[in-house]
């Protein structure tokens, strides 16, 4: 654990999971990158609605297009972001409650497509700052997902 001004500071690895309680999401793979200012969730079905709020399916897993869940909420704002191939898009953000480990707390997100990314959700430095210490040698620092099964080999009997 890291230590700043009266405060300690967890350590995280380069693949968390995180929850979203407010949305019924829970162990979202989320890739930590400190590269990236703002974080990014996959979405699909973006729909804006009168009132500035908007509607859009969380994709939980890549291997299932079932495994969703349909959010409504406000948004937060409308602003260009530099995307990591060096263009310019206009992205939707929200505000969201996460849950990191045993932290809670509320931070704006990008609405992306992340379908060919390997994980759902990017997390990036304005979410983690200090909050969070990485450690970019380890995965799922925080521990595994409850729901997330073991992908541990079967051992071979002994002889």
């Amino acid at each position: 654990l890291g230590t700043g001004a009266n405060c300690i500071y967890p350590l995280i690895g380069v693949a968390e999971y995180v929850d979203f309680p407010d949305w019924g999401v829970k162990s979202l793979r989320a890739r930590v990158d400190t590269g990236a200012r703002t974080s990014a969730l996959h979405v699909e079905n973006v729909r804006l609605l009168a009132g500035s709020r908007v509607r859009f399916d969380v994709r939980l897993r890549r291997d299932d297009p079932s495994a969703r869940v349909t959010v409504e909420t406000k948004l937060s704002r409308r602003a260009p972001v530099r995307s990591s191939t060096g263009q310019t898009e206009a992205r939707l953000f929200v505000k969201a409650h996460v849950k990191l480990g045993g932290r809670e707390q509320q931070i704006e997100v990008g609405l992306v497509d992340r379908r060919n990314m390997l994980y759902r959700m990017l997390l990036g430095r304005s979410a983690l700052e200090r909050r969070f210490l990485v450690d970019v040698s380890r995965r799922y620092a925080l521990g595994s997902a409850e729901a997330k099964p073991s992908k541990t080999r079967p051992q071979k009997p002994s002889r």
